[in-house]
């Protein structure tokens, strides 16, 4: 294998496992809280966990599907945030796990001069590897969020990293 197409896939591979990684942390959230958290939102100038997610659905649609798949962009970003019900925590894990599915389809299956081909997406103009780390980045952000209402919300650790010893030392 080439040193190129080794480092394409040294890329997609932890893109993939780090967006694995946020949905199963907002997993353990949504499996904490009762429906009527959901739509709950902390403040006026605040998202509700569904809203949040709906609004990650659309981003990972937009930057990491639509873009690097050359497909029309249908997003209505503004109604991810207008929404204040109409999905049940359960509808909700399943359409991100499957956006999430799609996106790193996407990725895997996006030809190299796809991934370095640069492109504007909500004005920005960056390549395919620019919108992946967007996404990654954008989904473990909106991850921190979700995973701090919920503490909020419930008042408990949320035990992402239960038998895991986080005090060991790089080697």
């Amino acid at each position: 294998m080439d040193k190129e197409q080794e480092l394409r896939d040294e890329l997609i591979w932890n893109t993939g496992y780090r967006m694995n990684e946020s949905l199963r942390m907002i997993k353990i959230c949504l499996d904490k809280l009762p429906e009527d958290k959901i739509w709950q939102k902390p403040n006026e100038s605040s998202n509700s966990i569904g809203n949040l997610i709906l609004h990650l659905c659309g981003n990972i649609t937009q930057y990491g599907i639509a873009s690097i798949k050359n497909e029309e962009d249908n997003r209505k970003r503004d109604e991810e945030f207008e929404a204040t019900s109409g999905y049940t925590k359960a509808e909700l894990i399943q359409k991100l796990s499957d956006t999430i599915d799609e996106a790193k389809r996407a990725f895997y299956e996006a030809p190299l001069d796809e991934l370095l081909r640069k492109r504007f997406v909500q004005g920005f103009n960056f390549s395919g590897v620019g919108n992946i780390i967007h996404v990654t980045e954008h989904l473990s952000y909106h991850t921190g969020q979700i995973a701090l209402w919920t503490k909020l919300l419930e008042n408990k650790d949320l035990g992402f990293y239960d038998g895991v010893d986080l005090n060991v030392k790089n080697e």
